[in-house]
């Protein structure tokens, strides 16, 4: 029987590492814990990377804002700090790398990104396997997990399936599926699956993927505000770097940070064909709450439920009202709308429908791919994610109220599966 997991199964379950949260305990007490200042934290990137070019400072403004948060808001645990920490200064290490291969390839600045395909739903509504699927089409690259957390230099035609940072990604993804199982049946992870595009985003250290790891509502609300340019020229760059190695058609990326930034989205991706995934929020915004009170159980002192899911909560909201501003003033089909139940019933109709959209039509091979994935793909390798309303301090009936604004604009049906 395929084993059940719910955000209590989401503690950090290395015995050492949780000595460690007590002895630091202790310590914090007398003023004393891993340090995270951004001055620091600045020091350490450059001199992992053996260069102080980062392209310029706009990191520095969102740096310091998720420091400050953490610090006020944030209650981590040791390992907690010393887990951010690194996660912080490793995508500082990584702009550094791509602005110094950037430089010594200039050639790169002409990559042109060609129409890419751009999923803009919420988690947990079918953006994950529509990426896939996309990504079967032989004149689409999705981007890999693996890819996103180390672009240069890029991965060539020769060495895409054995480069060693593949296994080095799957090794460490081993690692902290042993800190916490949990994670593995909430949110599959693997070198060689598509990812969001949002690590690129995280260079220059402004995008949702920042607050995944600790409650930081201070950091995410100037989030909400901000100029999010900078993020979507490393974005980009790091895009144009890959494309050097492997020469691309165009792309499948996704992430539900575009839905609040889809007029800078556009101003770099002119061309993008936009599919924006639709599903009852009712299940969607509580499996959210479920997975990231499960990853912040392995870095936070104390997991609060109520405290996760108010603030995720708020964020999918802000996307959603975002999308539809933007979806009331833009020309009509200026994106595909997709709805989960649709394409769980029919993935196959569902694409021959996106294609349509764009005036296009999937080739035979794509079609071929698609079948047999689906033939191929098992539905709970790693056990299954479950959660309820209550542990969040919601019914599913008050979430349908708060959102019944958006449900019924896009005429979204219940959920059959709710649980």
């Amino acid at each position: 029987m395929t084993r059940a997991y719910t955000y209590r199964d989401g503690r950090l379950a290395s015995p050492l590492l949780r000595t460690l949260n007590g002895v630091g305990g202790a310590f914090k007490i007398l003023g004393i814990e891993p340090g995270l200042d951004p001055d620091a934290i600045v020091a350490d990137a450059s001199k992992a990377a053996g260069s102080a070019d980062f392209g310029g400072d706009s990191y520095r403004e969102p740096l310091e804002r998720f420091v400050e948060s953490i610090e006020s808001e944030g209650d981590l645990s040791t390992f907690g700090r010393i887990a951010v920490r690194k996660m912080v200064t490793t995508q500082l290490v990584a702009r550094i790398r791509l602005q110094e291969w950037t430089r010594a390839n200039p050639q790169a600045t002409d990559e042109e990104i060609r129409r890419p395909w751009v999923i803009l739903g919420l988690p947990r509504t079918g953006t994950s396997i529509l990426s896939i699927l996309l990504g079967l089409d032989p004149m689409v690259r999705p981007l890999r997990q693996w890819e996103g957390r180390s672009a240069v230099p890029p991965s060539t035609l020769a060495t895409k399936n054995d480069d060693p940072r593949i296994a080095e990604f799957n090794a460490q993804m081993e690692g902290l599926h042993k800190l916490n199982p949990a994670f593995r049946a909430m949110h599959p992870m693997g070198a060689m699956l598509a990812e969001e595009c949002i690590p690129f985003m995280m260079m220059d250290l402004r995008c949702l993927g920042m607050e995944t790891q600790a409650l930081v509502p201070s950091y995410g609300s100037w989030l909400q505000s901000c100029d999010m340019r900078p993020a979507y020229l490393q974005h980009k760059k790091a895009l144009q770097a890959l494309q050097v190695g492997q020469p691309t058609e165009s792309w499948s990326l996704k992430t539900p940070n575009h839905l609040w930034a889809l007029e800078t989205l556009l101003d770099f991706y002119p061309d993008a064909r936009l599919i924006w995934t639709h599903r009852d929020p009712g299940p969607v915004t509580t499996s959210v709450a479920s997975l990231n009170s499960t990853i912040q159980g392995t870095f936070a002192g104390k997991v609060d439920p109520i405290a996760i899911g108010a603030d995720w909560k708020g964020k999918l909201q802000h996307a959603i009202h975002k999308g539809m501003e933007y979806d009331a003033r833009a020309e009509e089909g200026w994106c595909v709308h997709v709805h989960y139940n649709e394409m769980m019933r029919d993935p196959l109709a569902t694409m021959r429908k996106i294609y349509a959209h764009f005036g296009e039509e999937p080739c035979g091979l794509h079609e071929r791919r698609i079948e047999a994935w689906l033939r191929e793909k098992p539905q709970t390798e790693f056990g299954r994610h479950v959660y309820d309303p209550k542990d969040f301090g919601w019914s599913y009936e008050g979430l349908a109220n708060e959102w019944k604004d958006y449900t019924e604009r896009f005429g979204i049906e219940p959920d059959v599966a709710r649980r």
